[in-house]
């Protein structure tokens, strides 16, 4: 019997190969991510058909094979089905996937990136808070997590820490806050309001049981999304196939 292993993790990606099996990708809290092979998990009575699919949470026993692990038994703790039925929910969900896949690494521990995805996946669900804010903390919190986050509590030039008041500015080339002094010898920074300033120190550095225990304003939640996602595009070199999708969607949406 070969060594078996077991992992804590999320399925990311899931795509077919051959006619019967699955290649998943998945996100775990012992070895980063990792593919398997699923075995039969596109035959109607596999153990594995439900298991072997994006936003499975549980716990997956492997065996390593000469090329790749493969997968021996799957303890699911949670599958977000009902995700799928929701527009344009599901497609911020498989942004953040895409996201935690671009950013995951074998042999690190991703235990930060499976709670973020957990709690932001599960904030889908719900009607509040706004899907396009959750997207928003998602982005900027893996940010933060992957040791990316801008600076946002004093100017990024001159390390002045803001005073109540104070006119900020935020800078892409940057990376983070300038002071009105600093702001006049950067081309690309731009007003920042203090609400979405705050909304920001917040994703960035709330507990995650608390990560979405706020709201902001409509003319907040677009300041926010300018800056944070044009921050993420920034400094990613991937153009993501479901963030293409939310793109056309927003006209409808």
């Amino acid at each position: 019997m070969r060594d078996l292993i077991q992992v804590q993790g999320v399925v990311i990606s899931a795509a077919p190969v051959g006619e019967y099996d699955k290649r998943i990708v998945l996100l775990t809290r012992e070895r980063g991510k990792i593919s398997a092979f699923a075995r039969g998990a596109r035959r109607l009575n596999s153990p594995f058909m439900a298991a072997a699919n994006p936003f499975v949470f549980g716990t997956f026993t492997l065996y390593e094979g000469r090329t790749s692990y493969n997968l021996n038994q799957v303890s699911v703790s949670y599958q977000f089905v009902n995700l799928a039925a929701m527009q344009p929910g599901v497609y911020y969900g498989y942004y953040f996937l895409e996201l935690a896949d671009y950013f995951g690494h074998e042999g690190t521990d991703e235990k930060e990136m499976m709670n973020l995805l957990f709690v932001s996946v599960k904030a889908l669900l719900n009607p509040r808070p706004d899907d396009r804010l959750v997207c928003c903390a998602f982005e900027l919190r893996t940010m933060a997590e992957q040791g990316l986050c801008p600076e946002l509590s004093r100017c990024v030039c001159c390390g002045k820490e803001p005073e109540e008041g104070d006119l900020l500015y935020f800078s892409q080339e940057h990376h983070g806050i300038l002071c009105g002094v600093c702001a006049h010898g950067a081309g690309d920074a731009a007003r920042i309001s203090p609400a979405a300033l705050y909304a920001m120190r917040y994703m960035a550095g709330a507990p995650m049981s608390r990560l979405f225990a706020f709201g902001v304003k409509e003319e907040v939640l677009l300041e926010l999304r300018g800056v944070i996602h044009t921050y993420v595009k920034k400094n990613t070199d991937r153009r993501f196939k479901s963030l293409r999708i939310l793109e056309i969607m927003c006209e409808k949406y």
